[in-house]
């Protein structure tokens, strides 16, 4: 299983949000997810503190629902693979005693827009990380930065489970995507 995190934001740059995501490394079924809310970074900190005040950060516990949606599906001794993220090894080892966890160094993405495409060489998250470019290309509303932003938190992660639903049923080929014909 690989697991890493994906950022989007709802309605501004200013209000960022996290989205853990768990995918099975060689099927790349969408496993488990999670959507939480966490204060901007950067140049953008000052300014999102002044216009929207300080936002709670949501990670650890959007982590810790992810690895309990996690529990219910994977064997305890299942390896688990990851990049170097400091937030990831406290919550991991609460859920996950026995198992085994392989961290990578991240790597940049090459372009803004092309959230989750690398700069070459081998990826050993490549799994993950082509599933979570197809969630962008399929969900507009994490590749656009225009009009068609999340406004609601509760509805990006209703939008997600409908995909993730359609993006495994592809996967398993248990339904052939279709137009409709009404003849």
């Amino acid at each position: 299983i690989v697991f890493d995190e994906m950022e989007s934001f709802e309605h501004t740059k200013l209000k960022p949000l996290t989205i853990p995501l768990a995918v099975e490394k060689h099927t790349r079924k969408i496993l488990a997810f999670e959507v939480g809310r966490i204060a901007a970074k950067g140049g953008s900190a000052r300014l999102s503190r002044k216009k929207y005040g300080k936002r709670i950060c949501q990670r650890r516990k959007a982590l810790d629902s992810l690895f309990s949606q996690l529990k219910k599906v994977a064997h305890r001794h299942c390896c688990f693979s990851s990049d170097k993220s400091t937030h990831y090894p406290d919550p991991f080892r609460i859920h996950f005693r026995e198992a085994s966890h392989k961290r990578y160094k991240g790597r940049e993405a090459t372009v803004v827009g092309q959230g989750e495409m690398k700069k070459g060489g081998f990826d050993p998250l490549f799994c993950l990380n082509q599933t979570a470019a197809m969630i962008r290309d399929n969900i507009k509303r994490l590749a656009r930065r225009t009009w068609c932003t999340t406004k609601r938190v509760d509805r990006l992660l209703d939008f997600l489970t409908i995909y993730a639903i359609y993006h495994n049923q592809i996967i398993d080929g248990i339904k052939k995507p279709r137009l409709f014909n009404p003849r």
